[in-house]
């Protein structure tokens, strides 16, 4: 009579789920903003390509990352967003780029980040927003 004593997996099992439990809500994955509603369909992103996402802020500052990565969270300067974008466009042209900004950032913050934008030869960012919560 040759059986498998299961019960040794099982703890083993309870313990993983318990661990994957309390550190899954640390796991903090991009700039946390405040996007604005709008009433629009969903972007058509294709996940084979890569995506530049640059964040602002209510405190009119500048993020930007490469994908899903966010290991250096620090601020930049819009010169330096425009040398970085010329950069990774240059590599590397037909890049999504998107622009997550925060329902209380300066509208000229904006409109200053699309300009740096388009001299960096980015033709039509696209705008993340959430969709409208009825009332």
């Amino acid at each position: 009579m040759a059986e498998i004593n299961v019960v040794p997996y099982i703890d083993v099992m309870l313990v993983l789920l318990v661990v994957f439990m309390v550190t899954a809500p640390l796991l903090n994955q991009g700039i946390e903003v405040d996007l604005p509603q709008a009433n629009n369909e969903p972007l058509e992103i294709d996940e084979n390509l890569e995506t530049l996402v640059i964040s602002i802020t209510a405190e009119q500052e500048y993020f930007i990352s490469l994908g899903a990565t966010t290991e250096n969270r620090e601020t930049s300067d819009l010169s330096n967003i425009g040398e970085q974008v010329s950069r990774v466009m240059e590599a590397n042209p037909s890049i999504q780029v998107l622009v997550e900004g925060d329902t209380n950032a300066n509208w000229g913050t904006m409109i200053a980040l699309i300009t740096t934008l388009q001299n960096a030869g980015v033709a039509n960012p696209n705008f993340i927003t959430q969709p409208l919560q009825s009332l």
